[in-house]
């Protein structure tokens, strides 16, 4: 193994593992430094702290765009498959995280300047970055994709209850009540169905106000439908997970999620089994 293979090695142990000193080392100041990154876009935004230290707060975005750029050129180097390190999720948000603060040379005149705003508020999206250190968020990811069907048939029938809703609401109330048109009468529905109530519309005839108040008392009982298929998934992926618990002593993973030694040898369940 020539030089430039063991620094490559060394890097990737550091920067894409966490099982070395070094390794942790590197994620923690990572950490730190993403949370910064969005502590100064957030003081940015604040009128009278970017009078005061804007250009303080610029040196240090463009400070730490440089060290996310870096950290991104470091990574594709030491990856030993880049391109589907560039392609990857996580691969994205690194480069996301970095590359709009470069945009604001394409925005050079005044007359851009909201584009210019747009893209800085971009920054922020820094904050996915930190996906890498929530292990729980796999969990939740999976049961956020093993309820996509359910939640799915859950969505249309709301928007089908949504529309005839606001119909119903059109022909009985009509323009003369505020319901313009049936796609303003749907807003009204959205609105109150999600228990909101804006209050910017509201019927007046009786007829109007009894079917707002049906819809109001569904409304409380559909909120919680998609909490409950969540909630389902979530506990099945929580066993899951639970289930990889390793044995000690024979390696031996599936155990029952409330057991704290092995049914095949005996040995004390300790730790759970990576899936990376």
């Amino acid at each position: 193994m020539n030089l430039n293979q063991r620094v490559r090695t060394k890097l990737y142990q550091i920067i894409f593992g966490t099982s070395t000193r070094a390794g942790r080392l590197f994620d923690i100041v990572l950490l730190y430094t993403i949370l910064l990154s969005l502590i100064v876009v957030m003081l940015e935004s604040v009128p009278s702290i970017n009078k005061d230290h804007g250009n303080l707060l610029r040196l240090s975005e463009w400070i730490l765009t440089f060290l996310f750029t870096f950290e991104y050129i470091v990574r594709l180097y030491a990856s030993p498959k880049p391109f589907l390190y560039i392609k990857s999720f996580l691969g994205v948000v690194d480069f996301i995280s970095f590359f709009p603060t470069y945009l604001i040379f394409l925005f050079p005149g005044l007359q851009f300047l909201l584009a210019f705003r747009a893209v800085r508020l971009l920054r922020v999206f820094r904050i996915l970055k930190l996906q890498r250190y929530i292990k729980e968020i796999k969990v939740i990811s999976r049961s956020l994709l093993a309820s996509r069907y359910k939640i799915f048939v859950f969505m249309v029938s709301v928007f089908s209850v949504v529309i005839i809703v606001g119909t119903l609401m059109y022909l009985i109330e009509g323009p003369e009540n505020g319901f313009t048109s049936i796609p303003e009468s749907i807003y009204w529905a959205v609105v109150t169905i999600t228990t909101v109530g804006y209050g910017d519309i509201a019927p007046v005839t009786f007829a109007g106000k009894l079917l707002a108040s049906i819809l109001m008392l569904t409304g409380y009982s559909i909120i919680a439908v998609p909490t409950g298929i969540i909630t389902v998934e979530f506990s099945k992926q929580a066993q899951i997970e639970e289930s990889k618990r390793v044995c000690s002593n024979c390696n031996s993973t599936n155990h029952d999620i409330d057991s704290l030694f092995c049914k095949y040898c005996g040995g004390r369940l300790e730790k759970l089994k990576d899936d990376n």
